[in-house]
């Protein structure tokens, strides 16, 4: 008997059959993701790891066991960091944004944010759970992870909403209950105002992109809010801001952390003594450095050499020419991030590329800021570079989702 109108698999049916084959890892660059930014965070992953060793040397005198642990452990991280990237570039979609699955994923979030109220805290915060493996000190901070939660929050509450709402507290209800709970968590629970100002910051420039007409009043007010904060910033840090700190209702390490970066010799031996040291290791660098490994701040008491203060030893060791090492990297991902962005019609597509780009952006100006004195120690790691696995698979995560997004636009599957 002859069949008619079938000869085997459509082309339709074979595409399906493709996707569905699709390999749950590999190590191969998906077809259509941009090659700038994977090898600019392979650079940062490669010399972040070679400087935190060079940062660690100093702790390891006393205890020789700390270099070692220390490389490997974010050696884990980059390799874990890595594997996430991956799959999130390859199996990550716009769709999942708009599911029960994602809304569920942002319960667990602030779920984690509040289990880390359960342990001790770490220089005042209460930012991080604990995981009992074997004797190793071994910690997750859940707060890195909200940032993303954050911006794809915005995305799947607020990009590319055509209809109309009775009313328009009823269209950001969501987006702001989940936002605002994150940030009750973590600045008024666990006592994080660095990262809560952080994920704030993210979360409102990604809600200025969204066209919808029932958002323009909420994006005025933040406008307004932004300039308000800037102008606020910059009226502590002058001359006078000494006796508004005081009023401020702040912990007492917060505000010292202010009056640091006001002046930080006023107190030069305590609270000002991490950020002159900073500085002296800036001021000895130069241009080219004192060579790799070379670093003398390292072997005094400098606190948080490999963490928060990497860049300082990182231009006392390579100069400026290091500096633009780290630099470059980052502008050259920024960069491409908002190429697209700019190209693109998805507001579901533009708000998570440029909120990757502002992730980026606001910890490096949050971390040169804070080493440099220009604003007060917040506590914000240098992404890659400073050690921590938190950051670290935090901010490949957001690369791999936003890879995803390049590679679904560059394919035609979204505009």
């Amino acid at each position: 008997m002859t069949t008619y109108g079938y000869s085997g698999d459509s082309a339709l049916q074979k595409k399906k059959k493709e996707k569905v084959k699709k390999p749950l890892f590999s190590l191969r660059l998906p077809h259509g993701s941009d090659l700038a930014i994977h090898l600019s965070i392979l650079w940062l992953a490669v010399f972040g790891l070679l400087m935190i060793a060079s940062a660690s040397m100093g702790q390891a005198v006393n205890n020789p066991k700390y270099l070692p642990f220390t490389v490997a452990k974010q050696a884990v991280f980059l390799a874990g960091g890595y594997i996430v990237m991956h799959w999130m570039s390859y199996h990550f979609k716009l769709d999942f944004l708009r599911s029960r699955g994602f809304s569920q994923w942002a319960i667990w979030m602030g779920i984690a944010l509040m289990v880390c109220l359960i342990f001790t805290p770490v220089n005042g915060a209460r930012a991080w759970i604990r995981l009992p493996i074997a004797s190793l000190d071994v910690s997750v901070q859940p707060s890195e992870f909200t940032k993303i939660m954050g911006i794809l929050i915005v995305a799947a509450y607020c990009g590319d909403i055509h209809r109309h709402f009775p009313s328009s507290s009823m269209m950001v209800r969501r987006p702001f209950m989940l936002i605002g709970g994150y940030l009750f968590i973590v600045w008024i629970l666990q006592s994080d105002l660095g990262s809560a100002v952080v994920i704030g910051l993210i979360a409102v420039a990604c809600f200025l992109i969204p066209q919808h007409p029932q958002l323009r009043k909420y994006q005025r007010l933040f406008i307004i809010l932004m300039i308000v904060g800037v102008a606020g910033m910059i009226l502590i840090l002058s001359p006078v801001g000494e006796n508004i700190v005081e009023h401020l209702p702040l912990q007492t390490y917060q505000k010292n952390r202010i009056l640091s970066a006001i002046n930080p010799f006023t107190d030069q031996y305590n609270t000002g003594y991490q950020l002159i040291n900073g500085l002296v290791s800036f001021a000895s660098g130069g241009w080219t450095g004192l060579g790799f490994g070379n670093s003398v701040r390292k072997y005094t008491d400098f606190p948080a050499a490999n963490t928060d203060f990497i860049l300082a030893i990182i231009v006392e060791e390579l100069g400026y020419v290091g500096f633009l090492m780290v630099f470059i990297p980052y502008i050259i991902i920024i960069w491409r991030l908002f190429h697209y962005a700019s190209k693109m019609n998805s507001e579901r597509g533009r708000i998570i590329l440029v909120g990757v780009a502002m992730y980026i952006l606001v910890h490096c100006l949050f971390n040169i800021g804070g080493v440099t004195g220009l604003i007060p120690l917040t506590g914000v790691p240098l992404l890659m570079i400073s050690a921590g696995g938190s950051s670290t698979v935090a901010l490949m995560m957001a690369i791999g989702i936003a890879q995803a997004v390049i590679i679904q636009y560059r394919k035609g599957e979204i505009e």
